[in-house]
């Protein structure tokens, strides 16, 4: 088997990781880096629960080849936590009780982060929109629906109905 060595900034910090030809970023970023926010979850695109940034677009671990993100910029969770830059969103998420067994919580706020991002007030079918890539068997939806909302009024200054 052949091995490549990718270069890869992951959460801010430069590395370099060998991999397999075959290797999936979920498993770059879980197994050789260990950030454990990236879940496996159906391992073939359907929960959102490896969503990660790469390049600052919101894309799905565990079908993206690991060689597709060479040379890329890779947030995770993890990385944003460290950066503080999704303390708004996770306090929202805490307050409206949109985490209750945490297992979808690292994608959907990582998704939530890609679309405030772009797009600072969204309307509630764009919030749907945004995280309909994103399965949640706890919360029902509404709550992180309503989380997202207070996280954009809160960025923005407003306060959500």
């Amino acid at each position: 088997m052949t091995t490549k060595v990718l270069r890869l900034n992951v959460n801010g910090e430069d590395t370099l990781v060998p991999v397999g030809p075959m290797a999936t970023l979920q498993e770059v970023l879980r197994d050789k880096l260990e950030l454990t926010s990236v879940k496996v979850g159906c391992a073939q695109g359907g929960c959102g629960s490896c969503s990660v940034l790469i390049d600052g677009e919101l894309r799905l671990a565990c079908l993206t080849p690991a060689e597709a993100a060479d040379g890329c910029t890779v947030t995770t969770l993890e990385g944003l936590n460290e950066s503080n830059s999704i303390v708004p969103i996770q306090q929202s998420f805490i307050e409206n009780y949109a985490a209750q067994c945490g297992f979808c919580t690292p994608g959907m706020l990582v998704a939530t982060k890609a679309l405030l991002e772009r797009n600072p007030k969204p309307s509630r079918d764009e919030i749907i929109e945004a995280l309909s890539g994103n399965l949640c068997r706890c919360t029902g939806y509404l709550p992180i629906i309503k989380a997202v909302e207070d996280a954009a009024a809160a960025l923005s200054g407003k306060q959500s109905a």
